[in-house]
């Protein structure tokens, strides 16, 4: 983000906290109701979890109703800027763990310091989660579930193919998948395996999987390494799977790809790469075929790291009603509440609820985004879908797409 929005993003907030405090007892308190957005994951994936929470905080709450708002991962922040600026923010928002750094530096977030002894199992929070709510020492966020990236797969039409059991390698995986495809050719549109070509979080995965990574730190100044030996074979790698592996027709490098779930759902694929719930979307027409296993490496016997991305609570400190919020956060984040998550496929915000699914033990080979200030803005900016769509189109080669995304990182990460 630029400087110039940072400071009118702080200028915003403090001009909101002066008016919160001074207005406490003004329209959105005295409507008793709670703004609470949360991304349509939760509206698709576990709605029986938002209502048991609703429910709870309102019996808790005599008067108080919870205005829930689905948002979509694609402009929220956007929105969010908005209502900051309008001084109109929700009481509760979710945050992806990538986006947290920016808001927290710019004071956008209420401290949830000394209230963090009220939400469950706080003490045993998983750290990968915690520190991205963290920031100069103090609590601004309340961890809500994490995931890996699992295979989802129909054991139906790789049973029918002769396949017996999960790869081991990369090098297995892709034959079985070529094989699938090739039982399935009559069928319009079909992907042995669908991830969507601008999916970043599956190609780079490959990229952790040589030992390449993002971005590094020397001096004081982020360098992008994309274009390191390292990192352009696993780009190189990814390119190979992805040409061997999909339908021309069905995945498009626009940002229109359809939901991986989705294509699955209407049968116009084998698996998936993403988030183990996908298995709650893939359709009842698959429901008993729906099975999961661990993306394997490139090395024989390894499992390939996946993303471990997850999600955060946040009060914005522009909140009239912080009180409640947190009252809400505790109820939505309980211990039962969070069972629920797990039952679905997400892996649970605390290590203590951790067990042993396919989803948590593709999170023991994992890797993360670089903890910087700007690097929302390097999603906001497509630097890497861009990537993505240069390599998998033919404008670039591998090596000059992997380097003049490097050269963008580099650039948003080290801005003032």
């Amino acid at each position: 983000m630029k400087l110039r929005v940072v400071a009118a993003i702080l200028v915003a907030v403090s001009l909101g906290v002066v008016a919160a405090t001074a207005q406490a007892g003004g329209q959105r308190v005295t409507a008793n109701k709670l703004t609470v957005w949360l991304q349509v994951d939760a509206q698709s994936g576990w709605p029986e979890v938002v209502a048991a929470a609703n429910q709870q905080f309102q019996q808790q709450n005599p008067g108080w109703t919870v205005d829930v708002q689905y948002q979509n991962w694609g402009d929220h922040l956007q929105k969010f800027d908005a209502t900051i600026a309008g001084n109109d923010t929700p009481d509760v928002i979710e945050m992806g763990n990538t986006e947290m750094t920016k808001y927290m530096a710019a004071g956008a977030f209420a401290d949830l310091t000394s209230a963090k002894s009220q939400f469950s199992n706080s003490s045993s929070w998983l750290s990968g989660l915690a520190k991205s709510a963290s920031y100069g020492g103090k609590t601004f966020g309340v961890p809500y579930y994490a995931g890996s990236r699992v295979i989802t797969y129909r054991s139906d039409l790789f049973k029918k193919a002769g396949i017996k059991k999960a790869p081991t390698s990369m090098k297995q995986f892709q034959a079985d998948l070529v094989k699938v495809g090739k039982m399935q050719k009559k069928v319009k549109g079909f992907s042995p395996l669908y991830v969507g070509g601008e999916d970043w979080y599956t190609a780079l995965s490959f990229v952790f999987d040589y030992g390449g990574s993002i971005a590094t730190t020397h001096k004081g100044k982020w360098i992008g390494t994309l274009d390191s030996p390292r990192s352009v074979a696993g780009l190189t790698a990814f390119k190979n799977f992805f040409k061997a592996t999909q339908s021309k027709s069905t995945a498009t490098l626009d940002g229109t790809s359809p939901f991986p779930y989705t294509v699955f759902s209407q049968g116009l694929t084998a698996a998936n790469y993403g988030p183990a719930w996908y298995s709650c979307c893939t359709g009842a027409k698959y429901k008993t075929a729906t099975a999961q296993f661990v993306m394997p490496s490139h090395v024989a016997g390894k499992s390939m790291p996946g993303f471990l991305g997850g999600s955060d609570l946040a009060v914005p400190a522009q909140s009239g009603s912080k009180t409640q919020a947190i009252q809400w956060l505790a109820d939505f984040t309980s211990t039962s509440n969070e069972r629920s998550l797990q039952a679905k496929g997400n892996i649970p915000n605390a290590t203590n609820l951790l067990g042993a699914s396919v989803n948590e033990r593709a999170a023991a080979q994992s890797w993360f985004v670089p903890q910087a200030k700007h690097w929302v803005d390097v999603e906001n900016g497509n630097i890497l879908k861009t990537m993505l769509a240069q390599i998998l189109t033919g404008r670039l080669t591998v090596k000059q797409a992997a380097s003049v995304a490097s050269d963008n990182i580099a650039q948003t990460l080290n801005e003032s």
